[in-house]
């Protein structure tokens, strides 16, 4: 972790980082007491609070005679900032983001339309991933009680897919325990993706895990019908590939870094490594190479639609923060206030 740094030194870093992201050059002190801060303070203070920025390890210097870059840690704790900013009006990127949406139905035509606006907007990658098809959409549930703490859990989907699975619970359920927890989930998740259904459970225990009873029945039935969710089928679109061409990397980096983004499966992992469903914000991601060390560079931002996938951008740390993270967040809530089955209006 950086040492603390003053107000001043954390103005003047985000100065630094905004100038940066605007114009992809090193920024000198000269450039900065003029541009951002019109003369206000002298180019002098800014060098010498620039050089303590460096040695608190916020800012780079890639030639002796050249200006400073943020660091990755600059970065973060720029978005920090961000994200405890009171909320500003975004009336524009909504209008245009709904603007995109319109006359687009059904939930595969909607994530890869996701896909394009968010590449669009943010000059980088932009990823929406669903689990695919009606095949894995809950029709039924049913519960047998088969003895004492055995449970047969059969599971009904839209595509006509039957599993059943007997389950061995670490306490018995009577048969009107079964009941209730069957009509729970049949009347709440119906329509929905299963992958879906046991976050959206653990999600609502913890807003109300004194209300009701029956919801921690149905989730440990749940958790034993549907154990495993990596055997589930995911649709993945993936648009802007080409938006990270123009990045300053040699041609085997660019290919790797390309070859990675196509591998789908491998964005699937990515997102799972780092995006929890129960989330209620954006999460901000820097750290990649730990996950996949071909994405090294690159800013994960990202978001869960609930019912309908995971949304994302990736890019370069030279990002449009803000208005990313906004449209991240804000198509996120379009996906998750739609009911399955249902499409945007135009």
């Amino acid at each position: 972790m950086p040492r603390p740094i003053t107000s001043r030194q954390r103005e003047i870093l985000t100065a630094v980082v905004e100038s940066y992201i605007a114009t992809g050059e090193p920024v000198s002190s000269g450039t900065l007491a003029q541009s951002a801060f019109g003369n206000s303070i002298s180019s002098a203070t800014l060098r010498n609070e620039m050089a303590d920025l460096a040695e608190a390890g916020l800012l780079d210097q890639p030639h002796t005679s050249a200006g400073r870059i943020p660091s990755a840690e600059a970065f973060r704790l720029y978005v920090s900032e961000i994200q405890t900013r009171p909320a500003t009006s975004q009336t524009a990127l909504h209008s245009h983001i709904d603007t995109s949406f319109a006359g687009v139905a059904g939930t595969p035509a909607l994530l890869e339309r996701t896909s394009h606006i968010l590449a669009a907007l943010s000059s980088g990658v932009g990823v929406a991933i669903g689990a695919s098809a009606s095949a894995d959409l809950l029709e039924h549930i049913h519960f047998s009680r088969l003895a004492a703490n055995r449970i047969l859990a059969v599971v009904v989907t839209r595509g006509g897919v039957v599993r059943d699975r007997v389950l061995s619970l670490d306490h018995d359920l009577s048969l009107a325990q079964l009941e209730t927890a069957a009509n729970f989930l049949n009347e709440h998740f119906r329509g929905w993706n299963i992958e879906r259904v046991r976050a959206e459970l653990t999600r609502r225990v913890d807003q109300e895990r004194t209300t009701y009873r029956q919801l921690s029945d149905a989730v440990q039935l749940w958790s034993q019908t549907v154990p495993d969710s990596a055997t589930i089928e995911h649709t993945v679109y993936v648009d802007g590939l080409a938006n990270l061409a123009a990045l300053p990397e040699d041609r085997a980096r660019l290919r790797d870094l390309l070859a990675a983004l196509e591998q789908k499966q491998q964005l699937v992992d990515l997102l799972t490594a780092y995006i929890d469903a129960r989330q209620g914000s954006v999460r901000v991601v820097f750290d990649l190479e730990q996950q996949s060390p071909n994405l090294a560079g690159l800013v994960l931002i990202a978001a869960p639609a609930t019912q309908n996938g995971t949304i994302a951008i990736l890019g370069p740390k030279r990002m449009h923060y803000e208005s990313a993270m906004n449209a991240v967040s804000y198509i996120a809530q379009v996906l998750n206030q739609l009911e399955p089955g249902r499409t945007l209006v135009p």
